[in-house]
């Protein structure tokens, strides 16, 4: 699993950036969020995920919120 936090959230188009621990910006849909809506996220929110690979690049999977 990686952890990272929300750097940017689009709403309206569902979908979002993670800036990942490793240096790395990290996309993510909405459907790849587990047990939250992308409506209740907000920035600098730290989560965790896992990495797939996609056509664009690395996407983010089964994003979790981190309790802090």
């Amino acid at each position: 699993m990686h952890t990272g936090k929300i750097k940017k959230i689009v709403r309206e188009r569902g979908f979002g950036f993670i800036d990942d621990t490793d240096g790395r910006e990290v996309f993510f849909h909405q459907s790849s969020l587990l047990d939250t809506q992308i409506d209740s996220l907000i920035d600098e929110q730290k989560v965790e995920f896992e990495i797939e690979k996609s056509p664009k690049g690395p996407r983010a999977i089964n994003v979790r919120i981190l309790k802090e």
